[in-house]
């Protein structure tokens, strides 16, 4: 029986966020440039992209670049915004003919004036698209998309569209940049390491987690299928008993 076959369709996550560790390790490996393994990261980025998609997942957030990467040597990061642009070109026709809509997170506009236009560029051209959504986290920091809430919360009060008496978790939730998107269910780390690394912080508060000794470029859709079974092989009980959530 193929992995594939052993998923229940019927109790799949909304939202599976990944992050894409590994690719630098995968090159050294190779005896090749950090750079290498970043591109060849992208073909793990469509096989998982599609794999997902092709099960009926609704959500897929992949970490992208975090605000940390920005203190990478130059070289690697203008070759990794090089990249982003001539990946989002490339794939915008796979997407629209998937029907996948391109969205993305994080402090965009900070980014590199042509890497920020094809970014919009893809989100523009594929917005009307409704199988799922690919989410990209780029320049994206869990703490500053916190901070950020909290300044904008605070310029609502100070501007008396908010009062703080009213000030809830949905309130807070309508100010990240995640906001209409359902907090991930499932959280897969590749390349055997074990911590969260400042990624969607608020919005794992009760995923699953899942780490994979896989580096990200050898991570194809059987290492996605594997994650999701393991996902749907444990009880989750939000903080009650086995015995309530049996009812």
């Amino acid at each position: 029986m193929d992995l594939k076959s052993k998923i229940n369709l019927e109790s799949l996550p909304k939202h599976i966020a990944i992050i894409m560790d590994g690719n630098g390790r995968w090159a050294k490996k190779h005896g090749k440039p950090r750079v290498f393994g970043h591109r060849n990261g992208v073909k793990a980025v469509r096989d998982t992209t599609e794999a997902a998609a092709e099960l009926g997942v609704e959500n897929i957030t992949l970490y992208a670049f975090s605000t940390e990467n920005w203190n990478r040597p130059l070289l690697e990061v203008n070759a990794l915004m090089a990249l982003l642009v001539e990946t989002i070109r490339g794939e915008i026709s796979t997407l629209n003919k998937n029907n996948i809509r391109l969205k993305a997170i994080g402090d965009l506009k900070k980014l590199p004036p042509r890497s920020y236009k094809a970014l919009m560029e893809g989100i523009e051209s594929t917005k009307n698209n409704t199988r799922m959504n690919l989410i990209l986290a780029l320049n994206y920091s869990a703490r500053w998309e916190i901070m950020n809430a909290v300044q904008n919360i605070a310029q609502k009060i100070e501007d008396k569209q908010l009062i703080s008496a009213n000030i809830d978790e949905k309130t807070f939730e309508n100010e990240l940049s995640t906001s209409g998107i359902p907090d991930p269910e499932l959280l897969i780390r590749t390349s055997g390491e074990s911590r969260i690394s400042n990624f969607l912080l608020w919005q794992i508060a009760y995923s699953e987690l899942y780490f994979t000794p896989i580096l990200w470029p050898e991570f194809r859709r059987d290492h996605l299928y594997e994650a999701i079974i393991d996902f749907q092989n444990r009880e989750r009980r939000f903080g009650k008993t086995s015995e309530q959530v049996a009812k």
